[in-house]
């Protein structure tokens, strides 16, 4: 009778339906939080340099995220193709992190030394001249847009109030490290560092 009771009472049902749901989230993600291996960074991480972190904020902007993930998953022909899976205490100082799910691209998680500079820079400006089939759009302004660097410092202190240990001195200078640089260059420098940031699962192919 009482179940007969709740299919009678559609907002009755909702409120169990949406306690039930919430228990059940809480109970898989409220564990997180206190787990090492998702709140703890993976052994010998360090930080963006501030020219990566502006190459960082580059990517976003030109939406390579939409079209490159940065997650392979534990399947096999996902880390034959792209190295080791990826773990969340790689990610702990991502703000925001660039999982994704979307490959229009292939995942880019560890694509740091793969290639050489010159070549990502041929690809960016054109990709169909280093990957004739390729659908990725051309970034030429990206050889002319330069950087000034007078906001590096201030967002190095907002990753730092999240958690990101950025020293002083990364801050201080941070001006200085990028200041009169291509977007280009930064670009490369975030890209180059994918994969890169730690020594754990590092590519070896």
């Amino acid at each position: 009778m009482k179940h007969e009771t709740i299919e009678k009472n559609i907002g009755l049902m909702i409120l169990l339906i949406i306690i039930t749901i919430s228990g059940g989230g809480l109970a898989e993600i409220v564990p997180l939080f206190f787990q090492t291996s998702t709140t703890k960074p993976i052994e010998g991480m360090r930080t963006y340099t501030a020219l990566e972190f502006e190459g960082r904020d580059i990517y976003i902007r030109e939406g390579c995220n939409n079209c490159h993930s940065q997650m392979i998953r534990p399947f096999r022909a996902e880390t034959e193709r792209y190295g080791h899976f990826s773990t969340a205490n790689e990610f702990v100082w991502e703000h925001p992190f660039l999982w994704g799910s979307k490959r229009t691209g292939p995942d880019l998680a560890r694509v740091g030394g793969r290639y050489s500079d010159d070549w990502h820079r041929a690809h960016l400006y054109n990709p169909r001249d280093v990957v004739p089939e390729s659908k990725m759009p051309a970034y030429p302004w990206l050889f002319e847009n330069k950087l000034t660097g007078k906001d590096t410092a201030k967002k190095l202190e907002v990753q730092r109030a999240m958690g990101v240990p950025f020293t002083d001195e990364q801050i201080a200078g941070a001006q200085d490290a990028v200041q009169g640089k291509y977007e280009i260059d930064a670009l490369v420098a975030y890209l180059q560092a994918l994969g890169k940031t730690h020594s754990v699962y590092n590519n070896k192919r």
